[in-house]
This record gives C-alpha cells, sequence and structure tokens, in this order.
C-alpha cells in the first residue's frame, strides 16, 4: 500500500491490475473502520481507502462542511491518483458522498454501493443541537447514545473489542471536524435527485437500524433505476457487526452487474 501526503490522508493499493474501489466511513470514525473487510474485498478491487475532511489524519476544515465539497474531495483524490473511473462503498455520511457521485459523476462510478443511508437524514433542529453539544462539550456527551444506535445489543455484548476500537476512534475524532461534517449531513437532501442515479448500484440496509432505517433505505433503492436491495441483520454499521456478509454482498453484486 502507498499512504499519501495530500489533504486528504489515504492509502492506494498497489496492485493496478485490478479495478478501483473508494471507500467511504461514517461521520466520527476514520478509514480504520474499513479493516476486517480488506481481505475480501481485495479479491476483485484495488482498494483506496481514505480519511473523511476533518477526519483522522485529514485536513480539518475552516467551517462547515456541504456533501458536495466532500464529494468534490473525492473526484480531486482520484484524479490526483489517475483513477479515472472508480467503484465507490460509502456508509452512512459517506453513502450521502456517494449519492452526490452518483447524480453528479456518473461517468467515473463503475459500481455504487451505498450502505445504511438515506437521501436525508433527519431533521435540522436534531443536527443543530447537535452540533451545540458538540460545540460546548466535544464528543464524549454522544458517544454511548452513538455506539447503542451503531450496534445491535448483541453485538456489544459479544463483541466488546470491535465496540471498543470504534468508540476509540470516536473519542479521539477532531470535534471541529466532526461538527463541519454535522453540518454536511444536515444539509444534506437527495429526495428530489436520487432518481438522477444510473449508476449499477446496490442499496445495503441493517435490519435494527435506527438511523437509516430500513424504510429509508428501500427508499432511496426505489429511487435509482435498477437499483438492488438487501438487508444484514446488523444495526447502522454492517460493515463491523457483519464484515464478512457485507463484502460477500458487494463481490456478488459486482459479479452479476
Amino acid at each position: 500500500m502507498n499512504p499519501l501526503s495530500t489533504t486528504l490522508a489515504c492509502e492506494l493499493d498497489e496492485d493496478e491490475g485490478k479495478p478501483a474501489l473508494v471507500l467511504a466511513h461514517s461521520l466520527g470514525v476514520t478509514r480504520a473502520m474499513w479493516d476486517a473487510l480488506l481481505p475480501a474485498l481485495r479479491q476483485r478491487w484495488r482498494i483506496l481507502r481514505y480519511d473523511l475532511r476533518g477526519h483522522g489524519e485529514s485536513a480539518q476544515p475552516d467551517g462547515p462542511l456541504s456533501v458536495e465539497a466532500l464529494g468534490r474531495d473525492v473526484l480531486q483524490l482520484a484524479e490526483r491518483l489517475d483513477l479515472s473511473a472508480f467503484s465507490f462503498c460509502g456508509v452512512s455520511l459517506g453513502g450521502l458522498i456517494g449519492q452526490w457521485l452518483g447524480i453528479h459523476a456518473p461517468e467515473k462510478i463503475e459500481h455504487l454501493f451505498l450502505a445504511n443511508t438515506a437521501m436525508k437524514f433527519g431533521e435540522a433542529v436534531a443536527w443543530n443541537a447537535r452540533i451545540d453539544l458538540v460545540r460546548e462539550q466535544g464528543l464524549a456527551p454522544v458517544i454511548v447514545g452513538t455506539l447503542e444506535r451503531w450496534f445491535t445489543a448483541d453485538f456489544r455484548a459479544t463483541h466488546p473489542q470491535q465496540v471498543a476500537s470504534i468508540r476509540g476512534l470516536l473519542e479521539h475524532c477532531n470535534s471541529d471536524g466532526y461538527v463541519a461534517c454535522c453540518a454536511a449531513v444536515r444539509d444534506a437532501d437527495f429526495r428530489s435527485s436520487a432518481s438522477g442515479i444510473r449508476a449499477r448500484t446496490l442499496v445495503m440496509a441493517g435490519v435494527s437500524d435506527p438511523v437509516s432505517t430500513p424504510a429509508d433505505c428501500q427508499a432511496l433503492a426505489v429511487q435509482i433505476s435498477g437499483a438492488e436491495y438487501m438487508e444484514l441483520p446488523v444495526a447502522h454499521l454492517g460493515c463491523v457487526e457483519r464484515p464478512e456478509e457485507f463484502a460477500a454482498a458487494m463481490l456478488t453484486f459486482a459479479d452479476r452487474n
């Protein structure tokens, strides 16, 4: 792998003989979220994973971000790395970025995987309250509730190490970067534009996801012509809770399409 020195911290596999797959993580974590999936995904793809702006080792924003800005980050990174086309998998906020790319850069996208995401996440008042809380007190007050929404109770009880790993990423997330990306989620609304996505798309939902519910994911899939929809017995971070099944679903879809 090549760690690259850009405003976005990233890692690109060296195997240029495979098509590229870009992985975009959820709010508050880093590219380490994908660790358990890499061996399976590398059977087919050359993996590019990166830290969203404001997260991990990437540059911090000067103010609120938009999903458009985060999507343009991906396009600029791909151009810098000479990736003329790529598949894209995004979870939650990463899935919002994937929707933007599917609408605005269709010529770049080979396969589109939209996981545990929605055309719109909640109401502005709730996001503004979270932004105010994190600005005042940091992420500590929101971490427990986040983990409860992201993982089923059974997974939290039986896989404490994996949950602790994600907790550690949240604890180390920069508050300013988190708040900036909260604004991006707050303002994103693809309800009138998701129908413009033409990429070969798989929408992946968690049966027990309270954040982007199965109904939210189904509504997204209905808007995208030819999209396939599937569910995993997980909450919001299916890629962490069931990484083997998550990766297998991606590989099966790509092989069929």
